[in-house]
């Protein structure tokens, strides 16, 4: 599936740029010279702990879209997303003139707790997205800038609700409703799809069994729609396939419009006692919350909720076809445009994170960039932004399966050549 001019043109001229064949004109190059010490220092300044840098080895220099385009003149589809925080892909024109609109008003960019017109458009905005059944009671709290501070605002909130300590997290499996009886637990979590698991969605049955166990035993049940949430899964909060109403939802990632901000929303009643985010200096970015606002406003406004379960039930299609036609492919899963695709080595019959991370280079050298994840981290993973078009959505598609087609002549050539040297 060799990708051809043609391909390559359609998906520049969907996204404003696409791979550059070969050396890039002196144009960019000048205006963008390589710099090879950018990619060398990291490791001698920084911890050795495991980065997007260390397998991505790209100088990024501008960004528009599903693109991203190198220090090196090379534009690359973008389906990482900041993992998962670019709902609209890179450098939206709604985003950022959020962020101008702020900036030239000469308000404060840092108002820690304080009520400002930006922070009241963006809770507007939040709870105008949410359940109506759970819009009607929620309070909206804002945290550190991390998603971890969220969650860990959670944990502070439904421990001090409930005078408990302990907080179960399932796994997801379909035996049983969490695995052990919730019952003197301070609060479940729940994540909808899990996504550093593999992208693995949670049967909505079980979910449903899970909630109504928790709501008989007066648990609060935890929502983490860190990655899921912002209509990712085809809905706007994944939660919603199963029609559950949880006590409280965890919220980061895309709720800030690419920039850092975290935010909890929780049953009004749990926050009677006043604990839950504790003291933080940057709680509710004003830049942060603009951007989130405008995000939210044209997910909605768009339907690309909706645009999102429409063209990821059709790559998903895809996808499965391409599990038909090699065997390195195993399980292909997801909902929405959160799409995981497992590989697996046939001859040992278990997961293989050596061929999944080969894919993952072969899909850069055509310039794709993908995640990995899953068991043993052999799952790519596929999260476009959901303003990706049809058009990209194919090149996306040619691409990955360019480079699984790759990865099955190298093996298939590396075992002839062992078969060789034996004999």
């Amino acid at each position: 599936m060799a990708e051809s001019a043609r391909g390559v043109s359609a998906a520049e001229g969907a996204t404003g740029a696409g791979v550059a064949a070969g050396k890039p004109p002196a144009s960019v190059r000048a205006a963008h010279p390589v710099q090879p010490g950018v990619l060398r220092r990291p490791p001698a300044r920084e911890p050795a702990a495991r980065t997007y840098a260390r397998s991505l080895p790209i100088v990024p220099v501008r960004a528009r879209g599903l693109t991203i385009e190198g220090s090196d003149g090379r534009r690359y589809l973008d389906c990482l997303s900041g993992a998962g925080a670019l709902a609209l892909g890179h450098n939206h024109p709604v985003v950022l003139a959020a962020i101008r609109g702020v900036l030239d008003s000469g308000a404060p960019l840092h108002a820690p707790g304080l009520a400002t017109p930006v922070r009241d458009a963006f809770v507007a905005e939040l709870l105008r997205t949410l359940p109506p059944e759970f819009a009607g009671h929620a309070r909206v709290r804002f945290c550190g800038p991390g998603e971890t501070d969220a969650m860990e605002a959670a944990l502070r909130l439904v421990r001090a609700a409930t005078g408990r300590t302990a907080v179960l997290s399932p796994t997801g499996s379909h035996e049983g409703a969490c695995g052990d009886d919730p019952a003197g637990s301070a609060g479940v979590i729940l994540e909808p799809v899990l996504g550093e698991g593999g992208v693995v969605p949670v049967d909505d049955d079980w979910t449903r069994r899970v909630r109504k166990l928790t709501a008989a035993r007066s648990v609060p049940l935890i929502a983490d729609e860190t990655r899921t949430g912002m209509g990712r899964t085809g809905v706007f909060w994944a939660v919603e396939h199963s029609g559950i109403t949880p006590d409280v939802m965890v919220l980061s990632k895309a709720v800030g419009g690419s920039l850092p901000l975290s935010v909890l929303v929780h049953r009004d009643d749990l926050g009677t006692g006043g604990a839950g985010t504790g003291p933080d200096t940057f709680h509710g970015n004003q830049l942060a919350l603009a951007a989130g606002t405008a995000t939210l406003a044209h997910v909605r406004e768009n339907a690309l909720a909706l645009r999102a379960a429409t063209l990821g039930s059709r790559m998903l299609g895809r996808l499965r076809d391409l599990a038909r036609d090699f065997a390195c492919v195993g399980d292909v899963r997801g909902r929405g445009l959160m799409i995981g695709v497992e590989f697996v080595d046939p001859e040992a019959e278990g997961v293989s994170p050596e061929l999944a991370a080969a894919v993952r280079r072969e899909c850069l050298r055509r310039g794709l960039i993908v995640d990995l994840g899953g068991r043993r981290r052999s799952v790519v993973r596929l999260l476009p932004p959901l303003t990706i078009s049809d058009e990209q959505a194919a090149a996306v598609l040619d691409r990955l399966c360019d480079a699984v087609e790759a990865v099955t002549r190298a093996r298939r050539r590396a075992f002839v050549q062992a078969g060789r040297e034996r004999s």
